[in-house]
């Protein structure tokens, strides 16, 4: 086992990992920017080091700065976290060339899944079903229009590089497809500094399914269940619940068999989630996500497995907690990510926190960093907390979650706290009847009636 953790992050995701290294009796460090000399972590660590001013990429996103900061304090392993330097191959192979382990999977593995078209090729190769589309990146406007026709429109334009909903343009017509490619191709290269692009077909109401596997790094894989996490906006996800209201028992075994399956083959290392959009009964891959996701305390809740710490385990050498039989689907839980932004304009609100209350009671669980009087700054994300509620049933969870959000207070600032009272009592997130564009038509006040936006 590891003797010193370097958690290499911030907020709520670097608290957490604080606890299951607490809870595996190892020791801490915690880096942070001059704007988190504050910060909850920073507190309850067993060492802390500044590592640089408020920007990311002079501190967070400094690896000399990391390297340092393990270096001074004769720490033996890095906790990514997530965001950050948690899927970035490259830091992983530099802490390898400084004998520090990379709480994550291997370089190999990371670079393979970071690389969206090189991800699908290896999703298909592996048995996992894919959205249909181009088999690479597109070379040409006629290549891709011939490309568009063939699988029908309306199409995706997908930077090959990224996330968080950059570089993804919807073409509607042939008549929209080049404006596309050329709005997509921009914003890939100015926010991934890579142009390249693919083609996928755009379904027109799925759900967002996501797959939590662990892999041993030696062949052996399991999964633990699915989330649903279908209520978007602007391709980031708002609330996420498991099991998902829409899938049968052995609709799971089936994917979630494939997907350990794939796994295995890969010899993959830790935790993952393999992501795919599902409609009429169909699963389709979307990426996969080399780390622990926010959304992680859902799977724990209904698997009664702690995620963070069997990664920490796992990473040092460790079996995997339990046999595939042995892995049960216990209840149900719903997480909504409480952020500190305006609930109908989403514009950010950072500030001073006046008052916090966490509400309390069977089955809720609050994972969050900040305490009353902390000031949220404006530099990083908007993450107030996850209120994550667990119940026997999809209903007694829904309305612990109603409870419990009626609880919850957070003033000083704007969150979206009003948004998840409201939707908490919507029809049709009462009957599980919603898809991923459900959201944002329900903000712009349209008809729900799942025609593409």
């Amino acid at each position: 086992m590891f003797d010193k953790i370097l958690i290499a992050n911030r907020g709520e995701i670097a608290l957490r990992v604080l606890r299951a290294c607490k809870e595996l009796g190892i020791s801490t460090v915690a880096v942070h920017s001059t704007a988190d000399a504050d910060a909850m972590h920073v507190r309850l660590a067993d060492e802390s080091v500044c590592i640089g001013p408020p920007p990311s990429k002079d501190s967070y996103l400094n690896v000399p700065a990391l390297l340092a900061a393990c270096e001074i304090t004769g720490a033996d392993a890095v906790h990514p976290g997530y965001g950050f330097l948690s899927e970035n191959a490259r830091f992983a192979e530099i802490l390898a060339e400084h004998n520090l382990h990379f709480i994550g999977p291997k370089a190999e593995h990371i670079r393979l899944m970071g690389d969206k078209i090189e991800a699908k090729k290896t999703a298909k190769r592996l048995g996992i079903p894919v959205v249909p589309g181009s088999d690479g990146g597109v070379s040409s406007d006629d290549d891709a229009m011939a490309i568009a026709k063939s699988i029908g429109f309306p199409v995706l334009v997908k930077a090959a590089a990224g996330g968080g909903g950059r570089g993804m343009k919807v073409a509607q017509t042939p008549d929209d497809l080049m404006l596309a490619l050329s709005t997509a191709s921009n914003e890939a290269k100015s926010a991934f500094g890579d142009a390249s692009v693919y083609l996928e077909k755009y379904l027109q109401k799925p759900r967002h399914i996501e797959i939590q596997i662990l892999g041993d790094g030696r062949g052996g894989a399991i999964h633990l269940g699915e989330r649903d996490c279908s209520l978007q906006r602007r391709h980031q996800k708002v609330w996420e619940e498991g099991p998902s209201p829409v899938l049968a028992a052995a609709a799971r075994a089936k994917i979630g068999e494939t997907c350990a399956k794939a796994m295995r083959d890969m010899k993959y290392l830790g935790v993952g989630t393999i992501e795919f959009l599902y409609e009429d009964g169909e699963f389709y891959f979307i990426e996969m996500n080399t780390r622990i996701q926010v959304e992680h305390p859902v799977t724990e809740s209904i698997t009664d497995i702690d995620l963070v710490l069997e990664q920490i385990r796992i990473a040092a050498g460790g079996d995997l907690p339990a046999k595939q039989e042995e892995i049960a689907i216990i209840g149900h839980a719903i997480e909504c990510r409480v952020n500190a932004e305006n609930p109908q304009t989403f514009r950010p609100s950072p500030g001073r926190i006046t008052q916090f209350h966490p509400p309390g009671g069977l089955g809720v669980r609050i994972d969050s960093a900040v305490y009353q009087g902390y000031v949220i700054p404006p530099y990083y994300d908007s993450l107030v907390g996850k209120l994550i509620v667990h119940g026997k049933t999809r209903a007694e969870c829904l309305m612990r979650l109603r409870r419990a959000l009626d609880e919850m207070v957070v003033d000083g600032i704007e969150t979206t706290l009003p948004l998840f009272r409201a939707l908490v009592r919507e029809t049709d997130i009462i009957n599980g009847d919603y898809h991923i564009h459900w959201l944002e038509q329900y903000l712009a006040g349209q008809p729900l009636d799942g025609k593409a936006p």
